[in-house]
């Protein structure tokens, strides 16, 4: 992956054999139009929650479409702003068992992005079943 500043506060990161393209600015500096980079976090956690339950659905025969995962990142003031606290709600069909249930969760809670924030940003995950 490469990421290459198009100027103002724009940038553009390219993904390696396939050419693959992605763009960013800034929410706060920047036109507003593409996703900021904490709004790719939180893409990026979302989507590896996902995958790592889609995986285990798959091999058991589970249908997990439509489930949705909100992630929500909160930031520390000005002057040295960081993540500090995560958010995180999904929801899935209400049609699964409780056994299906708890290893769809464990699956989520697998998710090596999750893992890396390493306890140093407390992460909250709530679980909804809605149908």
């Amino acid at each position: 992956m490469i990421t290459a500043h198009d100027g103002f506060q724009h940038c553009t990161a390219e993904r390696h054999p396939d050419g693959n393209t992605i763009a960013m600015d800034c929410l706060y500096t920047g036109k507003g139009e593409e996703f900021s980079p904490t709004n790719m976090v939180e893409a990026a956690l979302g989507g590896c929650m996902l995958i790592s339950m889609g995986t285990m659905a798959m091999r058991s025969n589970l249908d997990i479409s439509g489930t949705q995962i909100e992630v929500r990142i909160s930031m520390t003031d000005k002057p040295k702003m960081r993540f500090c606290a995560i958010d995180i709600s999904v929801a899935m069909p209400k049609k699964l068992s409780e056994k299906d249930r708890k290893r769809l969760e464990a699956a989520a809670e697998h998710c090596p992005i999750k893992h890396s924030f390493a306890g140093d940003v407390p992460i909250s995950v709530e679980y909804v079943y809605t149908d």
